[in-house]
């Protein structure tokens, strides 16, 4: 096999029709059916136009807003800190350790919530932890490092 030699599988790739190309390509019509601004050459509707009916995205009501300037944090609890601390031995919970997980996405920002007990020594690393959780991680001997 060579890259020349490629060609997609038989019977996988049809031609177009090659509409409004007169008789020969389909009937008098050539398949764009009759009349209407649709059968006429240079038609291109615009993006969300649906034929004179009032398009979905007038029909649906605005909603709420969304501002570009906060900061959204995945909020991961201390519970769930401590059946971590059970599967790591070394006692280090990393932002990477949280992603191979599932805990976590690749692009989130993890804040630790105070939510359960910790009973583990352990050294958390996020982007931010509530006053809660720092106090009872360092109270049960570890630390709590803030990632930028």
């Amino acid at each position: 096999m060579k890259l020349h030699t490629l060609k997609p599988a038989e019977g996988s790739v049809r031609t177009n029709k090659r509409l409004g190309r007169g008789q020969g390509s389909g009937g008098s019509t050539a398949g764009r059916g009759h009349k209407g601004a649709q059968s006429r050459s240079g038609y291109h509707a615009k993006p969300g136009f649906e034929g004179g009916q009032m398009p979905l995205q007038r029909r649906v009501p605005k909603f709420g807003f969304k501002n570009n300037n906060k900061v959204y944090y995945k909020a991961v609890n201390l519970d769930a800190l401590e059946t971590l601390a059970a599967k790591n031995s070394g006692g280090n919970i990393s932002l990477q350790f949280l992603i191979e997980n599932g805990i976590v996405g690749k692009n989130d920002k993890v804040k630790v919530l105070g939510r359960g007990e910790l009973k583990s020594k352990i050294s958390v690393e996020a982007h931010a932890f509530s006053a809660t959780a720092t106090k009872a991680i360092e109270t049960a001997g570890g630390s709590a490092t803030i990632v930028k």
